[in-house]
């Protein structure tokens, strides 16, 4: 069952996408462009999907469950650290490059999207490097007793 809700939201995620342009990197890049001709329509896009998710995470903090049946598992805040800037920043400096993060940007994989194939292909590889780099970082098994 959860398997059948997490396909149906993501269905609904990746048409929202579509309906709104938010899977066209011009369109985003328009958004992000303040001196030239500035797209406001993503940040319409954003504060609508604030008021739904608003008061869906009010009601989320009062459950146990999901609807699934799975234990509600909500994340908290941690510290602002040197990681989490530095992964903004270069979230944000690809976002602005190529004008896609990782949701719009598979959806558009989804459409055949060229620049979509090569975005998704450099985020698997950060992904990739980053998860080799926390396995380097992380402590040897013997160095924890």
């Amino acid at each position: 069952m959860q398997i059948v809700v997490a396909a149906i939201a993501g269905l609904v995620f990746g048409i929202g996408l579509l309906v709104s342009g938010m899977a066209d990197p011009v369109k985003v890049i328009g958004f992000l462009d303040l001196a030239g001709r500035w797209d406001p329509s993503l940040a319409f896009v954003m504060l609508g999907a604030v008021g739904v998710a608003a008061p869906a995470f009010f009601i989320a903090r009062r459950r146990v469950r999901v609807w699934s049946g799975a234990a509600m598992r909500l994340l908290v805040a941690g510290a602002i650290d040197g990681r989490l800037i530095g992964g903004s920043l270069l979230f944000g400096i690809g976002w602005g490059i190529a004008g896609f993060c990782p949701g719009p940007a598979l959806v558009a994989l989804g459409v055949g999207s060229l620049p979509a194939v090569w975005f998704s292909a450099a985020m698997v590889g950060g992904m990739a490097l980053q998860g080799a780099l926390e396995r380097w970082r992380a402590p040897a098994p013997d160095a924890a007793r």
